[in-house]
């Protein structure tokens, strides 16, 4: 058993339990932040301290063990500056990233976006991609970017990574890369009700027959 604090309360709780699940132990009831509850889908972000230290850690609370002397709290919602755009109206001449976020242009190269990211992605050389208008080089190194902004809660200019972000892979995928005929028509398919049955099957298997299906699939090259 460890000890540790979670929003101010003490609590003890088993030593192999993950942040989210000692919340759990210790009685609080997660109706949102929560989300996938095995990892990456950004929901969960969390900073704590180690009783007797200063340095401040990040983490996603259900990938993350508890330690003793844990006091953590939580980023529900990280306020960025998201900004609103069509993005069939884009044009892609021009730093049209920059104009809509030029506080990427304020990177003082401090690596504390880097260092703080769950997923271990090079943050700091994906804002300066974004800078010099390399979007396909961009969207490639910010891909696994789930959008949890520990990375923004811990910039001193206050860039927003994850807006830059996806507005780099929205005009990769809308105008740099190939165009994926097979994925049009697996849309097309879909929305022709080709799969209702089988999604219908899906969702009343049990969570072991799932995870067995899934490790048997046929994987696409």
């Amino acid at each position: 058993m460890v000890t540790l604090y979670i929003l101010g309360k003490r609590c003890t709780v088993p030593d192999d339990l993950t942040i989210m699940r000692a919340m759990e132990y210790a009685g609080f009831r997660l109706v949102r932040g929560c989300g996938c509850r095995s990892g990456f889908c950004g929901a969960c972000a969390v900073v704590y301290r180690i009783q007797g230290e200063t340095k401040l850690y990040s983490a996603l609370a259900c990938q993350t063990k508890v330690e003793e002397g844990m006091c953590v709290g939580r980023l529900e919602s990280f306020p960025i500056n998201k900004k609103d755009y069509d993005i069939n109206n884009l044009p892609l001449a021009g730093n049209v990233v920059g104009q809509f976020y030029p506080e990427i242009y304020n990177c003082i190269h401090c690596n504390a976006c880097t260092k703080s990211c769950p997923q271990g992605i090079n943050v700091m050389k994906y804002i300066a991609l974004a800078q010099r208008g390399d979007y396909e080089g961009c969207a490639e190194e910010s891909f696994r970017c789930v959008a949890c902004d520990i990375c923004a809660s811990r910039c001193p200019v206050k860039i927003s990574h994850s807006a830059v972000s996806l507005m780099v892979r929205r005009l990769t995928g809308r105008y740099i890369a190939k165009k994926s005929v097979h994925l049009d028509q697996r849309v097309q398919d879909i929305e022709a009700g080709l799969y209702d049955e089988e999604l219908e099957r899906l969702m009343h298997l049990s969570d072991k027959e799932i995870h067995r299906l899934y490790e048997a699939r046929d994987m696409e090259r």
